[in-house]
């Protein structure tokens, strides 16, 4: 039998992970900046309410992010 010396599937089903999380945590940090910015104009445009929506989703961006790092660190550690 010929040794395997590269396992293909598992070399593509890691690449796949790694773009997609990549991809993933850019625009969630990215989202989260938006927020914060929108949320500093529109407070001194005097829209409370706008301010408040784009905090909030700038809010859940950075916890999405908070999410992927602290679910990268627990694969990472229980390997």
């Amino acid at each position: 039998m010929i040794a395997t010396i590269v396992h293909t599937d598992e070399l593509l089903q890691t690449i796949a992970a790694s773009v997609v999380a990549g991809l993933g945590v850019t625009f969630l940090f990215s989202l989260a900046i938006w927020g914060a910015g929108q949320f500093v104009e529109l407070s001194r445009g005097e829209r409370p309410v706008a301010a408040t929506a784009a905090l909030v989703v700038g809010g859940f961006a950075l916890a999405g992010v908070a999410a992927a790092i602290v679910i990268g660190i627990l694969v990472m550690t229980s390997k």
